[in-house]
């Protein structure tokens, strides 16, 4: 077996320690970290290649011929920045604990992705998706309260299937929603999500029971929380049956809810707070999506448009 391949089968010892004090001190979420855990892997396959060693002092030209070869491989922008993100903390792990002196990445100046605007429904098409009717089976019922609730509180997918009945205050018409990191918001459901909740705990959840007990809050026959692949599989369905064509995810109506809101006049640091952002400049990128639709607005309205002429006196 070459170094390449050991590199790839074992990760290094103190990445795993480092991986770990994330894990306990930083409250990482667990996908985050097996992420890091798969940007990191790939760092050491291609030191290995290169003779070098995880902890070992790496110049700031073998950084960028890294950071060069995966955009060779025509990753997304996204996973180019999410590996410079973890490249980022790990040397500053290394020099915080001494191991190295200096981080290769503080003098590279990172690459500047173009602005990418998360996609929206329009607020037309979040009516034909949840004004459909929910249909005669349990599922039906169940799945129109989820969609209904994912859109009026602005829930990540896995916030969504992983909520538990203890999480839902119907009194106060708000959830206690665990988000990434372990960090607990409120978050208010609104009446018409409330109203749905109510019908399937009254008379849906238990049919889907049959008697059995579940901490979860949205179950399937089997007595068991939906998996995040489940309620992508249906929340699509639903959008065909809706008459929606183009391709949809649950998280746009994560970022529907946001746009929506701040279209409607909310305050940018409300929204952080509903959605659960660590840091207002992620919120921001919906200030974006906004004044977006406004310049589509003036181009398509305003009567003195010069069409790419210049103006005459």
């Amino acid at each position: 077996m070459n170094v390449t391949d050991s590199a790839a089968l074992i990760l290094d010892p103190l990445v795993e320690r480092y991986l770990c004090r994330l894990r306990v001190e930083g409250g990482l979420a667990t996908n985050t970290i097996e992420s890091y855990r798969c940007d990191l892997t790939k760092l050491q396959q291609y030191l290995a290649q290169h003779g070098v060693k995880m902890g070992d002092a790496i110049a700031p030209s073998v950084v960028a011929a890294f950071l060069a070869s995966l955009r060779r491989q025509a990753l997304a922008g996204s996973s180019v920045a999410r590996m410079l993100s973890a490249m980022r903390g790990w040397f500053r792990f290394l020099v915080r604990e001494r191991i190295a002196e200096t981080n290769p990445l503080h003098d590279l100046t990172a690459r500047r992705r173009a602005l990418k605007l998360p996609k929206t429904l329009t607020r037309r098409e979040v009516d034909q998706l949840l004004d459909m009717p929910a249909g005669s089976v349990a599922e039906d019922r169940r799945d129109r309260a989820m969609l209904e609730l994912l859109y009026a509180s602005g829930l990540r997918v896995s916030e969504l299937v992983g909520l538990a009945m203890s999480q839902v205050d119907l009194n106060g018409s708000c959830l206690r929603v665990v988000g990434k990191g372990a960090k607990e918001r409120i978050v208010p459901m609104g009446q018409t999500a409330r109203d749905l909740v109510v019908d399937y705990i009254a008379h849906v959840r238990p049919v889907l029971l049959k008697g059995r007990a579940s901490r979860a809050l949205f179950v399937s026959r089997r007595a068991q929380a939906l998996t995040r692949q489940a309620f992508w599989k249906l929340l699509r369905q639903r959008a065909r049956r809706a008459g929606i064509a183009k391709s949809i995810s649950p998280h746009m109506l994560r970022h529907s809810f946001a746009t929506h809101l701040l279209e409607g006049g909310a305050d940018l640091r409300a929204v952080q707070t509903m959605l659960g952002h660590a840091d207002i400049a992620t919120t921001q990128i919906y200030t974006h999506v906004e004044r977006s639709r406004l310049k589509q607005v003036h181009r398509r309205y305003f009567p003195r448009q010069t069409r790419g002429k210049p103006l005459r006196s």
